[in-house]
């Protein structure tokens, strides 16, 4: 027998509150005691655990949603479900409670893989894509990034259920505005309405629908707004007017900041603008910075003191961990933030001396404006209520609700400000919430292995690439070198090859001859399946393990376009090579059920590829999912499935991607017309049918009729073509350039003279 009475004189600090261990009873177990206003440590485990509450009252916040607990009170905590238990209580009473917990294999895996695990419940989900800056329109580098991350998120969670809304706007009060409007001689209101019109062009010839963008500049609520959101930070007395020094010009005393300055990073020693260091992540205070100089005279600044609104950022350091604790936080942000704070201190500015932008209600710092960066942290509330506002929902910037679930996307460069310093105004500005967010960060995007750059012209915009018909290629390509964790590259020549080889060579090919095959074999309509192989059990299961994959890929605690794009390119090429091997008794007498099950699982990989592909390409989707008779996907597949037996498939003549306009029609293999004329009699077909660039199996030849052709080859050219090669090998045309290279050159020449044998 195992007795074990709770005992106030044993307890000691663990989770954030005071517990003691029970030994012997085959667990993990123990007591636990929520002092009144204080709570556990947010945290989540492989374990299994169990709480039951013995005295007090309080709640439990469990992936966001709250849950009342009194005396007896029982909760099962399943592996990696996010919770913490707080005393609500008004008066001096403790909440008591015991726990035990064990660990399950099993249970843990299936947890980390349940279904449940890429969705967030009944919660408002509303995921932001970093606001760009009005100074320019959007090029590759952006795309790729967090606007392609933030679309194809919100749409995979759609998917699945999920209250999902994707957000954005216009950073028009940005610094860099001001330099845009000199350089065009247009005031920097006008600069910011007219580069926000492009961006949000450009993010519609993307195919990506937002559904707040909101215009800082423009929104008649929003000033107002941000000034009210400062007031509180400033009331709680966590920043206050302090001086510190700050760099000026030389000559023209024009007070410096951002990109009025370049000088050596305080943190890693590189070449970085003002304010913040795009290569570490680490902000500078500008009076930090080596050898700094001036932007517009190229002098060395003169130093001196400047009174602006300063936060002891340093002295948050428990908070941005707890923080860190709570949501999707990848390493790389807690590691910057770990390295920030082993600073002695760190003092940083919120306001600064500038004509544009929005001066805070306080007058203890006139002609200076709310720095832009902690601007940006209210615009995500403000977003909210405007969104909120046209759905009819109680949303409001002043009172965030404890039900919201963020997730930020944004590059590395952008890291400090959404996971260090916003949460932190948000602690300030509103203590009684608690912020729940999730963040997913990429690297740099280069072009040509160089960082994209619009003053010596080398940037892709996104609107000479992007047109109705290469929307889903560029897509498609920018998620699959898309920089997660490391930097990544664009170069037009593995676009192309990728257009070319991959959606067009490989994806459009299968597709086609799938349809051509369905019209020949089954009248245009999907067959049912008839007797089943070990090697079809097989394929499925396979299939079953891609969506698997993919579903992981795009969920939010794995999410990665780059191994999404893999997953779906994963799915074709799987096919591809099942299709060859059961494509050897297309025309076999005996085979017939056999080879309509082969067929069935052909258009299951289709219908799968069409649910998969739809937040990555969407457009590809619907008509994939047209071309099978189907509408376009709205609900994410949970096991793969048959197409209806009797579905009309129009899958012979869909065209799914176009070849680049840019790429130059090459000029016919030279035994092309003579390969065409022998296809033509094998196969009974017209001289007005262009056959060129189609296969053996996109004009339906069967086993028979190829073997045809395979003899007048060896017999003209003694070249020996085996049927895989002759049915899976390429177009006519590629097929005439592979014999033209394995003949003797005499005798392509002299077939092609009119002398052959």
């Amino acid at each position: 027998m195992i007795i074990a009475s709770y005992d106030d004189d044993v307890l000691e600090q663990a989770f954030g509150i005071d517990m003691s261990g029970v030994e012997g009873l085959g667990t993990g177990a123990g007591w636990g005691r929520v002092a009144p206003g204080r709570a556990t440590d947010d945290h989540r485990h492989d374990e299994t655990e169990l709480f039951v509450i013995v005295s007090g009252r309080g709640e439990f916040l469990i992936d966001g949603e709250r849950h009342e607990a009194a005396p007896g009170t029982v909760v099962l905590f399943e592996p990696f479900e996010s919770h913490v238990l707080r005393n609500t209580a008004d008066d001096a009473t403790d909440l008591v409670f015991f726990t035990q917990y064990w660990r399950d294999a099993r249970r843990a895996a299936e947890a980390a893989a349940a279904p449940a695990r890429t969705g967030f419940g009944d919660r408002p989900v509303f995921v932001f894509s970093t606001p760009p800056t009005p100074n320019g329109d959007l090029h590759l580098g952006h795309l790729a990034g967090p606007y392609l991350g933030a679309d194809a998120f919100t749409r995979f969670q759609r998917m699945n259920g999920t209250e999902a809304y994707h957000l954005t706007g216009s950073d028009d009060h940005q610094s860099y505005v001001l330099g845009a409007a000199r350089r065009g001689g247009r005031t920097p209101a006008e600069t910011a309405a007219h580069h926000s019109a492009e961006i949000a062009e450009t993010l519609r010839l993307m195919d990506i629908p937002l559904d707040q963008y909101t215009v800082t500049g423009g929104d008649p609520g929003y000033r107002e707004g941000l000034r009210a959101f400062f007031s509180r930070i400033v009331a709680s007395g966590g920043i206050a007017v302090t001086a510190h020094d700050a760099l000026y010009d030389a000559l023209t005393g024009e007070y410096l900041y951002e990109g009025d300055v370049t000088g050596g990073c305080p943190g890693c020693g590189a070449t970085t603008s003002g304010n913040l260091c795009e290569e570490c992540g680490e902000p500078n205070t500008v009076a930090d910075l080596a050898d700094p100089r001036s932007a517009s005279t190229g002098g060395a600044p003169r130093p001196a003191p400047a009174a602006r609104w300063t936060l002891p950022l340093h002295a948050h350091a428990d908070d941005v961990r707890a923080h860190h604790r709570r949501g999707r936080v990848p390493a790389r942000l807690r590691e910057l933030a770990d390295r920030l704070f082993r600073r002695p201190a760190l003092d940083l500015p919120l306001s600064h001396p500038s004509g544009w932008g929005v001066e805070p209600r306080e007058r203890d710092t006139d002609g200076q404006v709310i720095w832009v960066w902690p601007e940006m942290s209210y615009g995500f509330l403000h977003g909210i209520q405007s969104l909120g506002t046209r759905l009819g929902r109680p949303w409001r910037a002043d009172r965030p609700a404890p039900d919201w679930k963020i997730v930020h996307f944004f590059g590395y460069d952008n890291s400090f400000y959404h996971s260090v310093l916003y949460p932190v105004l948000y602690r300030l500005a509103h203590p009684g919430w608690t912020p729940d967010i999730d963040y997913h960060v990429n690297e740099f995007y280069l072009l040509e292995g160089e960082k994209f750059s619009t003053s010596r012209r080398h940037a892709i915009w996104g609107k000479e690439l992007l047109t109705p018909d290469t929307v889903d290629a560029v897509r498609y390509f920018l998620a699959a070198t898309r920089p997660e964790g490391l930097r990544t590259d664009f170069r037009r020549t593995a676009y192309e090859e990728t257009l070319a080889h991959t959606l067009i060579g490989t994806w459009q090919q299968w597709l086609t001859d799938l349809g051509a095959r369905v019209a020949k074999h089954h009248g245009g309509r999907a067959p049912d399946a008839g007797n089943w192989t070990p090697e079809h059990t097989a394929f499925l299961a396979r299939l079953g393990t891609r969506l698997d994959a993919v579903t992981g890929a795009l969920g939010n605690d794995s999410f990665s376009l780059t191994q999404a794009a893999a997953e779906l390119d994963g799915i074709v090429r799987d096919t591809v090579r099942f299709t060859r091997a059961e494509g050897l008794l297309t025309d076999t007498p005996g085979w017939e059920d056999e080879n309509r099950t082969a067929v069935a699982l052909e258009l299951a990989a289709a219908r799968l590829l069409a649910h998969a592909a739809a937040p990555v390409m969407p457009r590809f989707a619907a008509r994939l999912a047209a071309a099978l008779g189907a509408g376009a996907p709205r609900t994410w597949p949970r096991t793969v499935e048959l197409l209806t037996p009797g579905s009309a498939v129009d899958l012979a003549d869909a065209v799914f991607f176009q070849p680049s306009a840019d790429t130059a029609e090459p000029s016919e293999p030279l035994l092309t017309p003579w390969l065409t004329h022998i296809a033509r009699t094998a196969l009974r077909l017209g001289d007005d049918e262009r056959i060129a660039h189609r296969t053996l199996t996109q004009l339906a030849a069967g086993s028979l009729q190829a073997v045809t052709v395979q003899y007048q080859i060896l017999d003209a050219l003694d070249v020996d073509l085996s049927m895989d090669e002759l049915l899976h090998g390429g177009t006519l045309a590629e097929l005439a350039a592979v014999i033209a290279e394995r003949a003797e050159p005499s005798a392509v020449a002299a077939l092609t003279s009119g002398e052959a044998r």
